[in-house]
């Protein structure tokens, strides 16, 4: 019997998923586990309404939900924000390994989670002690190979994991090695994407009492690799770097919730993430240096309490500061400039419960940001806003819920949108008329007086959970929704290879430029969302379909609108100790695409996967599992990234528990 969907990103306190008045997917270990995934995109991918940017290369990765992409979404590690984004340099700098548990939230979400939220959330969970230690044990472990031969990928990890009254720790440490490059379906070579990886986690827990928990946490990623400073571009000999990247994390959190006090379910985390790339450039040996650290504090208390209606009440306050640091050989480096952005929120959110089937839920936020680049002559930017959302929940039936919402979101332009200044890219020059002549730079224009990105979003949707459907024992769960985000004054990046307003006179006539500058657009995205997964025990069987859609107000496609999507899995357990089964990927064609931009075709991915886990004899505790993704060694590739995906790849793994 498969427990109740219990949720907690959409709403920041525990609440089943069918009173849950907003779109969201949850991933658990054992659909993680059995993706055998090395990058976000394999791991979380395929989910409705989520697309994963960047490319193969997993340092490039970034996520994209309902065309809205990089921190137009916010990313959550064990709480805190990850608020990094540097162009074509990802956003995910953990181990897929030790994920216990992705949450994502569709659709505007600033209520809660202030700037950033205009796409949706991600809210990753990874593991702790008591999610391993089997019942009645005190000590664990758990070993973990690899091997993936696209690549030659040589994983490992290494878990131990215990409880003694009060305390709970756990300890953490996985390596990735590339043998080879990744190649495609062409069985072309994916230059310079041999990358390798290690990253260590420990965690620490105090039980204080029944009332009090504290929880402490650190985390160590690097990776180092010959790469494109683009990772999501073709490599050439004049652009590749040695790469280096090294990601710290710090979590401090406290949670107290007395039994017997309805109004006090008080959580308290403090967080810190610092970020530094090294990228050294083989051509000529220029060395670029990276920085970003992230220092964040969010007190969150939850009442319950009876005002003639049964009410909860969700409120809070959040303060986050971003300070990023970039040199170029020891000086300046205008593209990522030196700059700093403060955040200070606070929310409140109620929900209602009008009958016993019918709840609203109203709330607001305000935030107020300032960033302040150093130096120079560019200017501080200082603004504040209202984030309020309404949402409704009616439980037609225990089984069925329709809901609805309407929410403002908005995202404040980041520091490098702002700021940055210098060269972008270099190309040939070339002559493009007599009398004029292009110097093959393309620069970056800063603009400060970037407005930011607001949105008014609505969604309706309806979930179905049910049991004993068409045998006993089994559940079949569906959702959808439908959605509108109108968005003013969405960040867009022009890059105009040619620009005629920087023409100079120079020698034999006028020298012209190329430049590259954000902007504001009013832009309008739009889509429909079906999940559904069946389970009999004997077969299981899911299916995804995301359908978006989005332009500006001119008419122009958004370049990051990802293709039409379905995805279809089907399963079967012969024996308790035994699961095979297959996924289809099916894209549509895009070819709507903005100027500059390549098109994407359709394809169709089929993935097979299999598992064994004894139950008994010497080898229990253990599961086997082995895959094949891209069976028809398809060359495909996912729309707007400018790289293909890899080929055929065959892959196993064995790990066992002790």
């Amino acid at each position: 019997m498969l427990d109740e969907v219990i949720v907690e990103a959409p709403s920041r306190t525990a609440r089943p998923i069918l009173e849950t008045p907003v779109a969201v997917t949850v991933i658990e270990r054992d659909a993680l586990e059995r993706r055998q995934a090395t990058t976000f995109e394999e791991l979380i991918g395929d989910a409705p309404g989520v697309s994963i940017g960047g490319g193969p290369r997993a340092i490039a990765q970034e996520p994209n939900i309902r065309g809205f992409q990089d921190d137009q979404v916010v990313l959550r590690f064990d709480g805190g924000r990850f608020n990094f984004n540097q162009a074509h340099r990802g956003r995910f700098f953990v181990d897929p390994d030790i994920v216990e548990r992705v949450e994502i939230v569709r659709g505007g979400g600033s209520t809660l989670y202030g700037s950033g939220a205009l796409g949706g959330v991600i809210s990753f969970e990874t593991r702790e002690a008591l999610d391993l230690l089997e019942p009645g044990r005190t000590l664990g472990g758990r070993l973990r190979v690899g091997y993936a031969d696209n690549g030659e990928t040589a994983l490992a990890s290494a878990t131990a994991y215990g409880a003694a009254g009060p305390v709970d720790v756990l300890g953490f440490f996985g390596v990735r090695e590339q043998g080879a490059d990744l190649v495609d379906g062409n069985r072309d070579d994916i230059r310079d994407s041999d990358i390798d990886v290690r990253n260590g986690l420990a965690k620490l827990g105090f039980q204080l009492d029944e009332a009090n928990r504290l929880e402490l946490s650190g985390s160590l990623y690097r990776d180092n690799g010959t790469t494109p400073p683009n990772a999501n571009a073709e490599a050439a000999l004049d652009t590749i770097v040695d790469r280096d990247a090294e990601v710290v994390t710090a979590r401090v959190g406290w949670d107290f919730a007395p039994s017997d006090w309805r109004f006090l379910d008080l959580s308290v985390l403090g967080y810190f993430n610092g970020l530094e790339i090294t990228e050294d450039r083989n051509a000529d040996g220029r060395d670029d240096r990276t920085e970003y650290d992230t220092y964040g504090i969010e007190v969150v208390n939850r009442s319950r309490l009876d005002v003639g209606l049964p009410l909860t009440l969700v409120y809070g306050v959040e303060a986050y500061r971003d300070i990023q640091t970039g040199d170029r050989d020891d000086g300046d480096r205008e593209q990522f400039p030196d700059a700093e952005a403060t955040t200070v929120g606070g929310f409140v959110e109620a929900t209602v419960e009008v009958t016993e089937r019918l709840s609203i839920t109203p709330g607001v936020r305000f935030d107020h940001y300032s960033r302040d680049p150093d130096g120079g002559d560019l200017a501080d930017v200082s603004e504040g806003f209202f984030s309020p959302r309404l949402g409704v929940s009616y439980r037609a039936t225990d089984e069925i819920q329709v809901f609805g919402n309407i929410a403002r979101a908005f995202r404040a332009p980041n520091l490098t949108e702002l700021y940055a200044d210098g060269v972008h890219f270099s190309v040939d020059p070339e002559v493009l008329r007599p009398g004029v002549t292009f110097n093959g730079v393309n620069s970056f224009v800063p603009n400060p007086d970037l407005e930011p990105e607001t949105s008014t979003q609505v969604e309706l949707g309806a979930r179905y959970d049910a049991r004993d459907v068409l045998k006993e024992g089994d559940r079949l769960k569906l959702s959808g929704s439908v959605y509108v985000a109108d968005v003013d004054d969405f960040i867009d990046q022009n890059v105009r290879f040619v620009d005629f307003d920087t023409a100079t006179p120079g020698p034999g006539g006028l020298i012209v430029g190329g430049t590259t500058t954000s902007r504001n657009v009013d832009a309008l995205l739009y889509g429909l969302e079906i999940e559904g997964t069946y389970d009999a025990g004997a077969w299981f069987a899911g299916l995804g379909l995301t359908v978006p859609r989005g332009d500006t107000d001119d008419g122009d496609p958004l370049g990051s609108v990802p293709q039409d999507r379905l995805t279809l899995t089907l399963g079967a357990r012969p024996l308790d100790t035994v699961e095979v089964g297959g996924r289809a990927t099916l894209a549509g064609e895009r070819d709507d695409v903005v100027e500059d931009t390549q098109p994407a075709g359709a394809f169709a991915v089929f993935d097979l996967f299999a598992a064994w886990a004894p139950a008994s004899g010497p080898l229990a505790g253990a599961t086997f599992r082995a895959g094949v993704d891209n069976v028809t060694d398809t060359n495909y590739r996912i729309f707007p990234n400018g790289l293909n995906d890899p080929g055929r790849t065959f892959k196993v793994s064995a790990a066992i528990r002790f």
